[in-house]
């Protein structure tokens, strides 16, 4: 059993930055692929960024390139998204998820194990 908590989630105005952070334990992280969704209230939970276990995979959906950073450190069991000129169109709770098969991939159906969400709010 793996569990996820992120952090780092609040409110901020269009153009400002949040870092969150998905902290793991339970498992072993540095062999999975992880995966930042997000989902704002009556919509689907939408794929945001995935990297795996070494790094060397690395996606985005398209609305977040060059705005948003995703990146790991296994020596802390953590893994981070940066996010630069943030827009309203951004809000919602965002979510960390592991997938112990190191797909990375976009679908949430493919991932085992999944955070709480934190809320990112952003103000126009």
């Amino acid at each position: 059993q793996v569990q996820l908590v992120e952090s780092g989630g609040g409110l901020v105005q269009a153009g400002g930055s949040l870092r969150l952070s998905c902290a793991a334990s339970g498992g072993t992280f540095s062999r999975y692929a992880m995966g930042w969704f997000r989902q704002a209230p009556g919509k689907e939970r939408d794929f945001v960024a995935s990297i795996s276990w070494g790094g060397s995979r690395i996606y985005y959906a398209d609305s977040v390139k060059g705005r948003f950073t995703i990146s790991r450190d296994n020596a802390k069991n953590t893994v981070y998204l940066q996010m630069n000129s943030l827009k309203p169109e951004d809000t919602a709770v965002y979510y960390c998820a592991a997938d112990s098969a190191n797909r990375d991939t976009k679908t949430p159906s493919e991932y085992d194990y999944w955070g709480q969400g934190t809320q990112v709010t952003v103000s126009s």
